[in-house]
């Protein structure tokens, strides 16, 4: 969601240019929140023994902030105008607040497989004989699906629609990612295992 921030950076300065600076700046960020997430649990062997407290931790976390979502309706306004110099470090908070590397961490220790064998043990053969690369190629990955799908709506919006576009236009999906991290929550807690 750090588009319309590109597109305030290059309204700003009249520039296209600072279009694909800001839109570098938000990955640098993105991709920081995630490694500094996935990196110590390449280093985790422990998690594998203590899933099961934790898959119901998580799902009750991602419950409670999604209810506290629900009725906390505004953002704080310190998010609201970020200065281009600072687009990475807004980033990396967002990045880190909304979960982006959490939300990879199944996928890298395998839990999420559906596998005949025990989850747990098979997340463990991977912890084990991953390494730090497979985080990284993760973290890439996503990074670069991030920002070429941010980066081709801002593109757009800057090229095409412009300011006006977004002040009349302007939906909130607020609701929808609250209403999504309680689903996802509730989902996780019917089938831990």
């Amino acid at each position: 969601m750090g588009w319309p921030l590109a597109v305030a950076a290059a309204l700003m300065d009249r520039n296209k240019g600072s279009l694909w600076k800001a839109l570098a700046a938000l990955a640098g960020g993105h991709l920081l929140a995630m490694a500094a997430i996935l990196a110590p649990f390449t280093m985790l062997l422990w998690l594998v023994e203590y899933q099961r407290p934790i898959q119901i931790g998580a799902a009750v976390l991602v419950i409670a902030l999604g209810i506290y979502l629900l009725i906390t309706r505004r953002h704080p306004r310190f998010l609201a105008r970020v200065p281009p110099t600072k687009l990475a470090l807004w980033s990396f908070l967002a990045a880190m607040a909304h979960g982006a590397g959490l939300m990879l961490v199944p996928i890298y220790l395998g839990i999420c497989r559906t596998i005949e064998t025990n989850a747990g043990h098979d997340a463990a053969d991977t912890l084990i004989s991953g390494n730090l690369g497979i985080a990284v190629t993760v973290a890439l990955a996503h990074t670069a699906a991030m920002t070429l799908s941010g980066g081709a709506i801002a593109w757009g919006v800057y090229t095409y629609l412009g300011l006006k576009f977004l002040s009349r236009s302007w939906f909130n999906l607020d609701v929808v990612w609250a209403l999504s991290l309680i689903a996802v929550g509730i989902l996780s807690l019917v089938f831990v295992h």
